[in-house]
């Protein structure tokens, strides 16, 4: 117990440097500063001042004595005279005046109703606030921590205390609070006498004292909803970031300030303040709360992980280009699939089902190259086949080494032998396929196809295996060590042009390509495999990705179409943000929206392209713009962009929304911000009480980019709306747009004792 002599000025004059933590915790009557102050102190083992039992002790000795309160020199006079000894204890802060206990008697109503005469009178505020201070810091610096609450606190009192709080509450709230202290029941009479005490009291105080709203560096608290160790937690996680910058500084190290910090100087002590702490300072305080609850080796994991790794693209490699050629249904994509080892090309027992050429990284021997197969090559054909053969021509003139592919149960036919002369002409090395050789009577069948003048016809069997060893080592010997260039590669960035069919992706793409890149044509589904295709927009190279169109119902849908929607869904999930286009002229429809929840599920960054915008009259866009309001407000947050695939219209604006979602989908979050950002956040929008209980959160990190993953440890479980509420927060203020956001919640109980 510290005993307050009556004051001398001469007593304050200065004793050096404060070794211990002042915490300054002020607000309106109600807001909680007095039971906070106790049970922050009672956690830190120090002491407390209870500046307002200063007033009300001089109230009391002024009534006890018959003093006038109305007679601020008598009062100023008894203030100055005051024989107060007052406890410093959190668990029994006595309050004694001439010997007299007077702790009970003090908060009593007779009391509460007059004290704002003693604290309004500016002469007692000035002789009892150098009581305050210099009681305040001896018992800090005795004790290691004391928390000082009441009227001036964190702004006459202790300015430079190295902890200021300001704690505030709805006036219901508050008044409800005062309520139940006394005991008293709910009805008319008490909310009247207690809007006398409470919200007459600040009205009357608030003329002489600021304590509605913060000053510079003080931190604001709501305590309204709030149960008191959620606001004593928070303050602790104040005092402990304090004391983290208090022990750099005494070790030499630079204390961690922000840029608007300034030294403050006092009459007693000198010692520096900032505006608050950094987000270091609550992130390494959060941390240090994490150790009172139950934690698994995936947590520690992902608390300990390295915030600078970044994830870096893939090495760039010029390989060799291999293409597969031959006429229709000669087993082109079954050899595909043969040397890949796995089904990625589209096979069906029926001509004409590839019709783009689709690039596949493959190995053999320990020799990288690219694998390209091709639609069937037709002569003198029109429509898509005339244009699928024209794709299979391109990729010959790309390609490093040709396998030409010839059926040895039908032999050479005209077609083969119309191709095999645009093949010469390339000058490109060829290398002759025997396809569907089963048994010894197909290798004397393939024996016949010497004449072609091409050397060796290597037997195989694409559906069985059969000699396709001995076909890649023949390959690859013919094969140089680097390709001629990449034709599609891994690319700085990899974009996904999805929705449903024919609604135009193979346009944009050859629009973008400025060349006939893919097979378009009227008939809807006619891309089946994803095409890869290197362009250069905006002076960056780009690798876009022309998928199938995604049918309503993927399950039902038979053959070729069923095949070719997984490969959509495996290029979406190589890409790394999905452009998903519409067709503005029509409603949005639920397949749309299908497509749409499928690219989030996928985690990929995400861009809405409206495309035939040229076509929309004035009715169709004010339709259309409800359309969004009502179906895409979930994705609000994706960049949209209105084109014509067919003109060209406005596709320059795709680059600028490309590069924002992705810039979105890599961004990281230092966790001192994050978690600064979410204190701020939970302070003003506490997570609603449930059952008597409300779930907290502990701390925060993100788990990965790609797309950010978020990770929050809570003492109990966040409802969804929270969490929606939590995101939207996280996107207005770090600006994700055109990334998912994925927040996952862990739910932590305390260790038992």
């Amino acid at each position: 117990m510290h005993t307050s002599a009556p004051h001398d000025p001469s007593s304050l004059a200065s004793t050096g440097p404060v070794r211990g933590i002042a915490i300054a915790i002020d607000g309106p009557a109600g807001s909680g500063k007095s039971t906070v102050s106790r049970y922050v102190a009672d956690a830190l083992e120090g002491g407390i001042l209870d500046t307002g039992a200063m007033y009300r002790a001089v109230a009391w000795d002024c009534l006890d004595r018959d003093i006038d309160l109305a007679d601020r020199e008598a009062v100023a006079r008894a203030a100055e005279e005051l024989e107060l000894e007052l406890g410093t204890d959190p668990e029994g802060a006595t309050v004694t005046v001439r010997g007299i206990d007077i702790t009970a008697e003090i908060r009593t109503e007779r009391i509460s109703q007059r004290v704002s005469d003693v604290a309004t009178n500016t002469l007692v505020r000035a002789i009892l606030q150098q009581r305050q201070r210099e009681l305040l810091y001896a018992t800090a610096d005795e004790r290691g921590f004391c928390v000082a609450e009441g009227r001036d606190i964190t702004t006459v009192v202790a300015p430079d205390a190295q902890v200021r709080v300001l704690l505030i509450a709805s006036d219901e709230e508050r008044m409800r609070r005062r309520a139940a202290e006394l005991d008293l029941e709910d009805n008319e009479d008490t909310r009247a006498r207690m809007a006398d005490q409470v919200l007459r009291r600040d009205r009357d105080d608030s003329t002489v004292s600021e304590f509605l709203t913060a000053a510079d560096g003080v931190e604001t608290l709501d305590t309204t909803g709030l149960d008191i160790p959620d606001v004593v937690e928070r303050v602790l996680m104040l005092v402990a970031a304090a004391e983290t910058a208090q022990e750099e500084a005494e070790h030499g190290k630079p204390e961690p300030v922000r840029a608007e910090a300034a030294v403050r100087e006092s009459s007693s002590t000198q010692r520096a303040a900032t505006d608050g702490p950094t987000d270091a300072d609550i992130e390494n305080a959060l941390r240090a709360g994490l150790t009172d609850y139950e934690l698994d080796d995936e947590d520690l994991a992902l608390l300990t992980g390295d915030e600078s790794e970044e994830l870096l693209p893939e090495i760039q490699r010029n390989l060799p280009v291999v293409a597969v050629v031959g006429r229709p249904n000669v087993g082109k994509s079954t050899l595909v699939n043969r040397i890949l080892g796995r089904r990625e090309a589209i096979v069906e027992d029926r001509p004409g089902v590839t019709r783009d050429r689709v690039f596949y990284e493959a190995e053999w021997s320990g020799k990288d190259f690219w694998l390209v197969d091709t639609g069937g090559w037709e002569d003198r054909v029109q429509g898509i086949a005339y244009r699928v053969a024209e794709q299979a021509e391109v990729a010959v003139s790309l390609a490093d080494v040709v396998m030409f592919i010839v059926d040895a149960n039908v032999g050479v036919t005209t077609t083969d032998e119309q191709l095999l002369k645009v093949l010469r002409k390339a000058k490109v090395p060829l290398v002759l396929v025997a396809n569907k050789v089963d048994d010894q009577r197909g290798e004397i069948e393939a024996a016949g196809l010497w004449n072609l003048g091409l050397g060796e016809p290597h037997a195989v069997s694409a559906l069985h295996g059969r000699g396709s060893g001995d076909l890649l080592d023949a390959v690859l010997a013919a094969m140089p060590e680097e390709g001629r260039g990449t034709p599609a590669d891994r690319g700085p960035r990899r974009v996904a042009l999805v929705g449903r069919p024919n609604v135009g992706k193979s346009s944009l793409l050859n629009r973008l390509a400025k060349e006939q890149r893919v097979v378009v044509d009227d008939v809807a589904g006619t891309t089946r495999d994803p095409v890869d295709e290197k362009i250069t927009l905006g002076g960056k190279d780009w690798t876009f990705v022309d998928t199938a169109g995604i049918r309503r119902r993927v399950l039902q849908s038979q053959g070729a179409d069923y095949y070719a929607s997984l490969r959509t869904r495996s290029a979406l999930d190589r890409a790394e943000v999905a452009v998903v286009l519409l067709e503005a002229s029509e409603p949005i429809s639920a397949q749309d929206l299908k497509i749409i929840d499928m690219v989030l599920e996928s985690g990929r960054a995400l861009v809405l392209a409206f495309n035939k915008w040229d076509l929309l009259d004035e009715e169709r866009h004010k339709t259309l713009e409800r359309e969004i309001e009502r179906d895409l407000a979930h994705v609000a947050w994706a960049p949209r962009v209105n084109i014509s695939a067919e003109t060209g219209r406005h596709a320059d604006r795709l680059v600028p929304a490309l590069e924002a979602a992705l810039e979105s989908w890599d961004q990281r979050i230092p966790t001192g911000r994050l978690n600064a950002f979410l204190g701020q956040l939970v302070a003003a929008h506490p997570h609603p009480v449930r059952s008597g209980k409300q779930s907290r959160i502990l701390f925060a990190t993100q788990a990965r980019t790609r797309p950010p993953r978020f990770v929050i440890f809570a003492s109990g479980f966040l409802e969804h709306g929270y969490r929606r509420f939590i995101e939207r927060r996280l996107r207005e203020d770090f600006e994700f747009t055109g990334s998912p956001i994925v927040l996952g919640v862990r739910i932590r109980e305390k260790r038992k004792r």
